[in-house]
C-alpha cells in the first residue's frame, strides 16, 4: 500500500483549438475549480480531525521529532508526510511528488485553520522506479521539496544514515500525519510517532519494520495512508536523526492494508545526493 500524490498540471496551451477561446477558457476554469475543490476537501479533512497518524494509534507528538513534520497535499485530495531537514527543504518519498504535478505544504495558523504554502522546486532521485516501489522492491524512493518560505513553528531534524550493520531487532521511530484507522480519512491529519523494530533481512537497500508486540502477525502499529514520505528516526549520540523514509506498508501476514510491515527506504546510498541537492538550494549543513 502506498500514497500516490501525482496531480494533473493545468496547461491551457494544450487545449484543442476546436470551440475557440471561450471553450478553452471554460475547460480551464472547470479543471481549476475541480483542483481547488479537491484541495479544499483535503484541508477540511485535515482540520476536522481530533486524532491522527500511524495506524493503531501511535503516540501523538507535536514536539521533539514531531517539530520537523509537514503535510504535503495535492489537488486530487491525497496527502503525504514530509520532514524539514533545513528551514526551506523538505525530505519526502519520490512516489509522493511525481513529475507533471503541483503540490502545496499545509500550515496551521493560531486559529488552527489550514493554509496552503507554495513549493518552489521539487527534486526526485534520478534512479527512482515506481514499479519497484509498488512491488515492495528496493528503489531510491526519496525526493526533496524547496519551500518558498520557511515553515513557521517548525524545526529541521538532523540527517543521518542507519547504523551499520542493520540487524533484526534494531529500533527505529517513524513519524507521520496519516490515518490511525485504515479507510477512515478523518483519523488522519496530526503528527503521531511509533517505535518499531527491524525484521527480515534489513540492509542498506531496504528495511522492513514491525510493531515489536505484534511482529507483523496481527494488527499493530505501523505506517498507513498519508504516512508515505514520513521520516524514520534512529537514536544517535547527538540525538534522533532521520535515517530513512517511509515508502509502503502491508497488513498483518503480508496482507493488503496497514498494521503489518512498514517498508523503509534507508538513506545510506542517497544521503550524498540529498545533501548536494539541498546545498544547491542554499541550505547550510
Amino acid at each position: 500500500m502506498f500514497v500516490d500524490e501525482r496531480l494533473t498540471r493545468i496547461d491551457p496551451g494544450s487545449q484543442p483549438e476546436t470551440g475557440g477561446l471561450a471553450m478553452r477558457a471554460t475547460q480551464a476554469i472547470a479543471v481549476t475549480m475541480k483542483a481547488l475543490l479537491a484541495i479544499s476537501a483535503a484541508l477540511a479533512l485535515l482540520s476536522s480531525t481530533p486524532a491522527s497518524a500511524i495506524v493503531g494509534g501511535g503516540v501523538p507528538s507535536a514536539e521533539g521529532v514531531g517539530r520537523s513534520i509537514v503535510t504535503i497535499v495535492g489537488s486530487r485530495g491525497n496527502f503525504c508526510t514530509g520532514a524539514l531537514i533545513a528551514p526551506k527543504v523538505v525530505l519526502t518519498a519520490a512516489h509522493c511528488v511525481q513529475p507533471g504535478a503541483d503540490y502545496k505544504i499545509v500550515e496551521y495558523g493560531p486559529d488552527r485553520q489550514p493554509q496552503l504554502k507554495d513549493v518552489k522546486s521539487i527534486a526526485i532521485h534520478p534512479t527512482f522506479r515506481m514499479d519497484a516501489m509498488t512491488s515492495h522492491r528496493a528503489t531510491a524512493d526519496v525526493a526533496l521539496l524547496q519551500l518558498a518560505a520557511p515553515a513557521p513553528g517548525k524545526a529541521p531534524a538532523a540527517l543521518g544514515a542507519p547504523n551499520i550493520p542493520v540487524v533484526v531487532g534494531s529500533r527505529f521511530t517513524i513519524a507521520g500525519i496519516g490515518v490511525t484507522v485504515r479507510g477512515d480519512g478523518k483519523s488522519g491529519g496530526m503528527v503521531r510517532v511509533a517505535g518499531l523494530i527491524a525484521t527480515g533481512q534489513p540492509g542498506t537497500l531496504q528495511i522492513r519494520l514491525v510493531d515489536p508486540l505484534s511482529q507483523g502477525a496481527r494488527d499493530g502499529l505501523g505506517a498507513c495512508t498519508g504516512d508515505s514520505g514520513g521520516p524514520v528516526f534512529e537514536d544517535k549520540q547527538t540525538g534522533p536523526a532521520i535515517v530513512g523514509v517511509i515508502s509502503w506498508s502491508t497488513g498483518p501476514n503480508n496482507s493488503a492494508g496497514c498494521g503489518g510491515i512498514t517498508g523503509v527506504t534507508p538513506l545510506t546510498l542517497y544521503r550524498d545526493w540529498i545533501l548536494q541537492t539541498a546545498r544547491q538550494w542554499g541550505a547550510g549543513f
